[in-house]
């Protein structure tokens, strides 16, 4: 079965990817347990889900399990959390896994980043946007009342566990947020594999498991590889896999979190295409092709919600936002992104009044 590493010195970790891994969680999970005990985040769905096969494993399983939702990125949460880890004797070199999609990952990596000023954590994502991307490179983070991912820090794994099967009891709708994040990877940097998305993605989409498998190796390669590039996106590369987030980041805040973070990454690649379109560098028929292949995904192209001010409202406060600019990440075609921070707001606020008329 396929294994990654992600290149970052005595800080790299492998990604393992095997359908059935959980199905064998005692021998997978084994290595990340003290005296025979595990702590494990989940949230109540996954656990309902999928928790029998950590709690088949013959280790000792702590659970600790939040609501499910975009909702427990929240300070309240990570409180709960760290307070439980404590609780539960958690120490500095014993390792906590997440279980779940990405928000699970996101608040339990950022729990185990202030746990005793730092403890280790393995991803063991269970929903495609997370196997594709989220559980990858180290990004932990809440949300606060200035928008997404607004409080976190970079807080490597020890380890990321791929188990494809997981996504058998995903609900569609979760499904096809995810697979918008596998397009991204194609629309970034790599034509070949955007056109094996038009072939096979009503295939992975309908549960083939080996589009499945090709999808997440080709996703976490590109990811890893970025990732030991530019770990800290210092240099712009790991920039590019912001591709879709600057408007999808606004679509999803000025939703009230309604709109699932993939649903808002697909508007905003869909967006971020007609508006290199607009100007002029790429063709009108790269941000149509984008924008069908998304839309025969079953996911959403155009922005709904709010108004044009509100939007770059959302946008200015945006984390990456420096010296009161907003970087964007535009194309000059399929497979031909690019970081662009010389954007006018003002310039997108017309683009987007005109998108809602429409």
């Amino acid at each position: 079965m396929p294994q990654v590493e992600v290149g970052l010195g005595d800080r790299s970790y492998p990604i393992r990817i095997e359908a059935g891994l959980l199905e064998r969680a005692g021998e997978a999970l084994a290595p990340f347990a003290r005296d025979g005990r595990l702590v494990v985040v989940s949230d109540a769905q996954v656990w309902a889900a999928q928790g029998g096969k950590l709690r088949g494993s013959g280790l000792q399983i702590e659970p600790v399990i939040v609501p499910a939702g975009e909702a427990s990125k929240s300070w309240a949460r990570l409180e709960e959390v760290v307070e439980r880890l404590l609780e539960l004797g958690v120490e500095r070199n014993d390792f906590v896994v997440a279980f779940g999609g990405g928000m699970v990952g996101d608040l339990a990596g950022f729990a185990a980043s202030v746990v005793k000023r730092g403890c280790r954590y393995v991803q063991a994502p269970t929903t495609l946007l997370a196997q594709v991307d989220s559980s990858v490179g180290g990004k932990t983070a809440i949300n606060a009342a200035g928008g997404k991912n607004m409080v976190g820090a970079f807080h490597q794994p020890a380890a990321v566990l791929i188990d494809p099967n997981t996504l058998d009891t995903l609900p569609p709708r979760e499904l096809r947020a995810g697979y918008a994040e596998v397009v991204k990877y194609g629309l970034i940097d790599d034509p070949a594999f955007f056109a094996w998305c038009e072939a096979n993605g009503a295939a992975l989409l309908a549960g083939d498991a080996e589009a499945r498998l090709t999808a997440i190796e080709q996703c976490v390669r590109a990811k890893a590889r970025i990732v030991g590039e530019d770990e800290r996106e210092t240099k712009g590369r790991r920039a590019l896999l912001n591709l879709g987030h600057t408007f999808g980041h606004a679509v999803e805040a000025e939703s009230g979190y309604a709109v699932l973070h993939g649903e808002a990454v697909a508007i905003g690649m869909a967006l971020a295409f007609r508006f290199s379109a607009e100007r002029g560098l790429c063709t009108p028929e790269d941000a149509e092709r984008v924008e069908a292949h998304l839309a025969a995904a079953g996911l959403p192209t155009r922005v709904e919600v709010g108004t044009a001010e509100r939007l770059v409202a959302h946008m200015v406060s945006d984390k990456k936002a420096s010296g009161g600019r907003v970087p964007f990440i535009l194309a000059r075609g399929i497979g031909k992104a690019f970081v662009d921070a010389s954007v006018e707001l003002g310039e997108v606020e017309a683009f987007l009044a005109r998108e809602l008329r429409r």
